[in-house]
């Protein structure tokens, strides 16, 4: 669980009249609450005793640029702490950040990151894992993928390099497979080139799980854009099992986010998906949250402090703190002229402009295990 113990630096002289931010600790409380519950509802309340919960996110541009607003880490540590274990792509060169974000976790939490990509198109990002050191075990491994020069037909190497290490829940041993792949556009040459890095990408995992007791986990940002386009197919194509998240851009209009893991190999029959599914953060913090569907909330939902909040509420309440933020910051930039436009692309910068997924998996064997002593010799 996050620690919360922060909040009350949000508050001046004992008030919630905070310099600048006036209810800052307030209003923060009140998003997350909002927020825990909607975790409760989609993740933490349907989790089986003995499970895994594996998330992956992009997280847009962390942190580079205008630097988020104290809440926003919150909130993002609010989600990641849903799951047991994380892998985070778009991390920027500066790790402060991550480590505020771990900070906030909580003690029991750890995580490790790659190096800056400096290849082409890899535009300065890093990989991480973030993982509940109660729950998941660090096994030691840690590594990056590099191919031969030969290996992939449209491109010399990975834009990015899969960052991949190995660790251990309970009987489950597995490796995460951490990707960002290759954009680049949207012409022909550059989707084939998305779908050499994942056929590639898949290929090498799947040999390895032949040779190691593991099972191997590819998950990220794969810039997918149709379930039935080429993108796509070279994943299915992988033998590797696929679960379908859906759309994960806020649009939700492209597959960009997904994971795949190991079926055959050392491991067989060592990975039993209970649940899956992506989780969507704009109906408790930051929106914008749907006119029609904010009408059809109950009016138990509307009032009090902890009530949703209606899109024209929550463009009331950022503007003034939007503008402060922009014309503060170390490298200051003028106001938005049309904030009501801009609204949408200033909240990926603060939370992401990709939703979380996650998959929940069975991790415990023992019934398996003692169930073979039965056997006649």
């Amino acid at each position: 669980m996050p620690f919360y113990h922060g909040l009350k630096r949000y508050r001046h002289n004992g008030t919630d009249d905070f310099p600048h931010y006036p209810g800052k600790a307030q209003w923060i409380a009140a998003r997350l609450l909002n927020l825990r519950k909607d975790l409760d509802e989609v993740i933490v309340q349907g989790r089986k005793p003995r499970s895994l919960i594996v998330g992956s996110w992009n997280i847009r541009a962390f942190d580079d640029g205008l630097l988020r607003l104290d809440e926003s880490y919150h909130y993002i540590a609010e989600i990641i702490g849903a799951f047991d274990i994380c892998a985070l792509q778009e991390i920027k060169g500066d790790l402060e950040p991550l480590k505020r974000l771990v900070k906030l976790l909580g003690p029991n939490w750890d995580y490790f990151a790659s190096d800056v990509s400096t290849h082409k198109g890899g535009n300065g990002e890093r990989m991480a894992f973030v993982y509940n050191t109660n729950r998941v075990h660090f096994r030691n491994l840690v590594g990056e993928i590099v191919l031969d020069p030969d290996d992939l037909g449209s491109a010399a190497q990975f834009a990015r390099s899969p960052f991949f290490a190995s660790f251990q829940a309970g009987w489950f041993r597995f490796c995460l497979c951490s990707t960002h792949i290759f954009f680049g556009g949207t012409d022909a040459q550059k989707k084939q080139m998305r779908s050499d890095e994942i056929r590639e990408l898949s290929e090498i995992l799947v040999k390895r799980a032949k040779k190691e007791d593991q099972v191997y986990i590819l998950l990220g940002d794969m810039n997918i854009e149709k379930e039935d386009g080429p993108i796509m197919k070279a994943l299915l194509d992988s033998k590797m099992e696929v679960p379908m998240f859906g759309p994960t851009n806020l649009k939700g209009n492209r597959l960009y986010d997904q994971m795949a893991y190991t079926v055959k190999g050392k491991a067989e029959n060592k990975t039993r998906l209970i649940r899956k599914g992506r989780f969507d953060w704009r109906k408790a913090v930051f929106g914008p949250y749907p006119q029609d569907e904010y009408d059809l909330l109950p009016d138990s939902e509307k009032q009090g402090v902890t009530r949703r909040l209606s899109h024209a509420e929550m463009l009331a309440h950022y503007k003034p703190i939007c503008d402060l933020q922009r014309t503060t910051a170390e490298k200051p930039k003028d106001p938005y002229k049309d904030f009501a436009k801009s609204y949408g692309g200033w909240t990926t910068f603060e939370m992401s402009d990709h939703l979380p997924i996650w998959m929940e998996l069975e991790v415990d064997y023992s019934d398996d295990y003692i169930a073979r002593f039965l056997e006649q010799d």
